[in-house]
């Protein structure tokens, strides 16, 4: 199997997998492959970036805090980055008014959710078994959108 990111007459960026390089080109030929965003058959190879493996034993660097692919680039490139910035603020704006709790999050919530103790913002870890039976039991309790670092972990 190869993967080709292709691009439509009318800009549209896409990616479609193929047994061979010569099945792209049957297809294309015979007008099967359709732009999923608008339906134009006009459609040629894309440049693409190479796939280059790497050693087994390094990690990848991971991307840049900041950093994403929108498709299409430029202005929608734009407007997925002021979102993602608005999030952001909207995200430490909330969390100034609410209180880390670290690892005993989901023991706190369950207290406040069931009238144990006083209901108050707060903010802290859970790992997946823990998150997935707090919204089972029907905690309100969300993901943060934007990652943070605790505070015992901050310079």
């Amino acid at each position: 199997m190869i993967s080709f990111d292709l691009k439509c007459a009318g800009g549209h960026v896409f990616e479609i997998w193929f047994r061979s390089s010569n099945d792209f080109e049957q297809q294309r030929a015979t007008g099967l492959i359709v732009c999923p965003t608008c339906g134009m058959h006009g459609v040629e190879k894309a440049v693409m970036a190479p796939a280059v493996a790497t050693k087994g034993n390094q990690r990848m660097a991971s991307t840049p805090a900041g950093r994403f692919m929108a498709p299409g680039g430029g202005e929608a490139e734009e407007r997925v980055r002021a979102l993602m910035d608005a999030l952001a603020q909207a995200q430490a704006e909330a969390l100034k008014q609410s209180q880390w709790v670290g690892d005993s999050f989901a023991e706190q919530a369950r207290a406040m959710h069931y009238g144990e103790t006083d209901s108050v913002a707060i903010h802290g870890t859970a790992n997946l078994s823990e998150a997935r039976e707090m919204m089972e039991e029907g905690l309100p309790v969300a993901p943060l959108i934007v990652p943070i670092i605790p505070p015992d972990q901050a310079n």
